[in-house]
Order: C-alpha cells, then structure tokens, then sequence
C-alpha cells in the first residue's frame, strides 16, 4: 500500500447505513491519502483494476492508483474546470471535456501534453463518450449540439443541433454503435452514430436527466433525475430492445442524483446498480425489484458528483468538498457499503 501523509491525517468517519432493515451507526477508521484534485472532484472513471481517472474544478485531470494511494499521473491543458473525464477500460488513452468549450485526448504515459484537440463546440462541453473500438470521440454541450470526432485527426465527422438540447450526459452502449444522451429538456435520446441522428427516445421525464449509464450487455440503461426535497431525484430503468415504457424505478434520494451506474458482475443472486446524490448518500439497488440493499451516508462531502467501479467489491464516489472515497461493497453482507479511504 502507499504511503499515507501521516497517522494525524487519518481521520476518523462517522456515517450511517440505511437499509430497509432498519438504521444503524458505525464508526469506522478511514485512510486519508493525498488529495487527486485541490478543488471539487467533477468527473470519474475507471481506467484499470487499480488505476482511477478523474477531472476537477482545479483544471485538472488525474490518474490515481486508489489502491496504492499515490497520483500517477496529473495533466494540465484545460484553461478552466474539467466538466467530465471518460476512457477504455485497459488503454493507455484518456479523453476530458471542459467549460472551456473543447476535449482533450492524452496518452497516460505522455506528460508533454495533449495528443489532440476536439475544438469545434460554442459553449461548456457536457459530454464526453469513447467508441468501444476507441476511433471515435462524442461530444455535447449546452449549445444544443452533439458531435462525432475522428480521434487520430481530431476532425469532426458529424455534428447535429436539437433546439433545447442542453446535454447533461453521454455514454456509448458497449459493442455497438449507439449512443445513449441525456438533457436539460427532460429527454433522454438515443443516437446512430455513423449518421449521428436520433432513432429512439424515452417517454419524457418530469424533472432534467443529469446521467446515463450503459448495462454491459447492452441491454439496458439508466438514467437519474434531478430535484429536491424527494420530489424527482429518482433513477430509471430503461430496457433499450423497447423504448415504450420504463422498467422501473429507484426512488430514495432526497435531493438531486447526479450519478448512476451499472455494478460489475458480482457473486451476489442478482444484478446491482448503484446512485449518488447531492443528499451525500450513495445507494445500491437490486437492478430489477429496484429495492435498495444499502445506503451510505457521507457525511461533510457536500454533493457527491460521479461513480465510478472497476471490480464487484469497491466503488469510487467524487465529491464537492472531500475528493475522491473509496467505498467497499460487501458482498457477502447484504451488499453494505464501508468508506475505507478518501483521496
């Protein structure tokens, strides 16, 4: 393991798992290690088994061996704050986006700078998904565009403009040519992305679609919504073979869930998905009865921000105030989640 900055900077969490068990406090020792970001953590996800990528409001985007505790690599280039982050689990490419209007490709092993730039969009870039052969980039933004970039030339090859399409999220749909965008205007589109045009979307939802998230198998997606005060703030199922109705819900934040993910295959009897919220709660779900089977209360963190999960038994939460937590999912426990170390 790495070496922490010192046994005084360890602190000590206290937080709360609310199942439909019942309440229960724990006090449970966390491993402090030095901070990825100085600012709020924006964007996460998973590059290797042991290595994270995330994106902050500091500029930066940043590669973090989580288990070792030690920063692999810090990339500046962007000149304001990094909206989202994404990448091919095992490759050595690394793509963000920012509120200043372009995306970024780096090399992991290349500190020189940026292998290319993707200019083209007029406002903050919102979205940011990598094709499953990694040849081709898409972007949104709040100027009401997608577009689908060659990642060798930094060319782009297709773009598209929808009134009101504010783009909150895009994620590609594995093995296929599908891109699954959700919006400020409450849709949630999926795109061709050799013509870039719309072929489906979802019954309009009532509150704006902050995230979206691909099942492995192309299957499925799911999407979350914002709100307050309970009201909105779900996540939805969506089967994507019919896009009549949705499949069910997950309802149980109190404020604004700004992530939602599909859990790797576990050893558990049935399939998992796992939400964050600006309530700094992070839940688990039972994919199909949509019961949650665990929720972690982080207490000081302000909004969480993104999910992020390499493996079946740990989960990686960004937030506001308290940078990145890694959260251990136990399994053979009824599926609770323990924070085990922030970052």
């Amino acid at each position: 393991m790495g070496k922490p900055q010192s046994k005084q900077k360890r602190n000590i969490s206290r937080y709360r798992i609310d199942g439909d068990a019942g309440h229960c406090s724990v006090t449970q020792v966390v491993q402090q290690y030095s901070p990825a970001h100085n600012d709020a953590v924006t964007s996460l996800a998973s590059l290797t088994s042991d290595n994270c990528v995330s994106g902050g409001k500091d500029k930066t985007v940043v590669i973090y061996d989580w288990k070792s505790g030690c920063v692999q690599q810090k990339f500046m280039g962007h000149e304001s704050d990094v909206t989202k982050v994404t990448c091919l689990f095992q490759s050595n490419r690394i793509f963000s986006a920012s509120r200043d209007k372009t995306a970024l490709m780096w090399d992991m092993y290349n500190k020189a700078g940026p292998l290319q730039e993707f200019i083209g969009h007029e406002l903050v870039v919102t979205g940011l998904a990598v094709s499953p052969d990694g040849l081709k980039l898409c972007t949104g933004s709040r100027d009401n565009s997608m577009c689908i970039w060659d990642v060798e030339t930094g060319d782009c090859l297709q773009s598209c403009s929808i009134s009101r399409n504010l783009v909150t999220h895009i994620c590609w749909v594995p093995a296929e040519s599908r891109v699954i965008q959700t919006s400020e205007d409450k849709m949630i589109r999926i795109w061709n992305s050799h013509e870039l045009q719309v072929t489906h979307t979802f019954p309009i939802k009532q509150h704006i679609q902050m995230h979206c998230d691909a099942s492995p198998d192309g299957r499925y997606c799911i999407t979350c919504s914002n709100g307050f005060s309970g009201e909105g703030c779900e996540a939805t199922l969506w089967d994507l073979r019919q896009t009549k109705y949705k499949v069910c819900e997950y309802k149980g934040h109190l404020q604004t869930t700004a992530a939602c993910i599909f859990l790797p295959n576990a050893t558990s009897s049935f399939p998992l998905v796992a939400t964050s919220g600006h309530d700094c709660t992070v839940k688990i779900w039972n994919r199909d009865t949509a019961v949650c089977v665990s929720s972690l209360y982080l207490d000081g963190t302000g909004p969480l921000t993104s999910l992020a999960s390499s493996d079946a038994a740990n989960l990686l939460c960004g937030s506001f105030n308290t940078g990145i937590h890694q959260l251990r999912v136990n399994l053979s426990n009824s599926c609770s989640l323990s924070e085990v170390a922030r970052f």
